[in-house]
């Protein structure tokens, strides 16, 4: 049966993947972006767009109602839940019949990082919200590592993660994940934990970018101090930045050292290694 499928977030790289995913089906498929001008290529390609802002949830009624199954994402930040809230809300009163909320890598009230508890907060205020959901929690993006393209460029990643191990996922595997959910039924009340393969140290993740580029890629661990300067000169903010020191801090210890078959269940094949996505990414990996 065709739905309506809203996809909130829509320009940001996960909901990209969600689009990409749902592209060609036999449902109508919306899309919520913030900027007018990002819709217009969205658009072309055959989605409803909507303008709306979680930050004015007068604007938002308009891409919900009518809407069968919602994915919702929301930047990370201090605004967050109450963002969330108001997506909530926005598909309560439009009789929405299914949400599915990118939730965070072990979030809950007790978690280490400062963002997963943030999301238990809006995972709660869901599961009690008396529509029909699921929950999907990522491990660390794969694609977070193109943050460091200019380093791997010349052989080197540079990461303050310790030894820790990690269950990294691409996030093209996150998109293909939500939208199998979205288009199919028997997931309500569901929480999804996916993650990619293998848990891997960074060494183990160079080695693997080394063999998806064809050239040496080494690990290099740096200080928790070096990376918070370059996030500040990125102009990142100081919410994010105390964020990413949470993450780090608990990765090193071993907090992400796991890998579930959810990804698998729910697809029917493997989630892609890091060399894969190196090699998918070798362009901006090499520039």
């Amino acid at each position: 049966m065709s739905k309506t499928i809203l996809v909130t977030g829509a320009t940001g790289r996960v909901s990209t993947s969600v689009l990409e995913a749902l592209e060609g089906s036999n449902h109508t498929v919306r899309a919520l972006v913030h900027d007018p001008a990002k819709g217009a290529a969205l658009e072309a390609r055959g989605f409803e767009v909507f303008v709306g802002d979680f930050d004015r949830p007068r604007t938002l009624p308009p891409a919900f109602e009518g809407a069968d199954a919602v994915w919702l994402l929301t930047r990370p930040g201090p605004q967050a839940p109450d963002q969330n809230s108001s997506a909530i809300r926005a598909a309560r009163r439009a009789n929405v019949s299914f949400v599915l909320r990118l939730s965070a890598v072990g979030a809950a009230h007790n978690a280490p990082t400062i963002n997963s508890r943030s999301h238990a907060l809006s995972d709660h205020e869901l599961a009690v919200s008396g529509i029909p959901y699921a929950i999907v929690k990522p491990h660390f993006f794969m694609q977070n590592l193109l943050r460091q393209a200019r380093s791997v460029a010349q052989g080197v990643l540079p990461m303050a993660l310790g030894d820790g191990r990690m269950g990294l996922i691409d996030t093209r595997d996150i998109g293909l994940f939500a939208a199998k959910v979205l288009m199919t039924g028997g997931h309500e009340g569901r929480t999804y934990t996916i993650t990619g393969p293998e848990s891997l140290d960074m060494a183990a993740v160079a080695e693997q970018m080394s063999a998806g580029l064809g050239r040496p890629v080494r690990y290099e661990a740096i200080s928790l101090e070096q990376t918070e300067a370059a996030l500040a000169n990125w102009g990142a903010s100081s919410w994010m930045i105390e964020s990413i020191h949470d993450y780090y801090t608990a990765y090193a210890s071993g907090w992400g050292d796991f890998v579930t078959d959810d990804f698998e269940r729910v697809i029917g094949r493997a989630p892609r290694s890091v060399e894969t996505f190196a090699r998918d990414f070798a362009a901006e990996l090499t520039a």
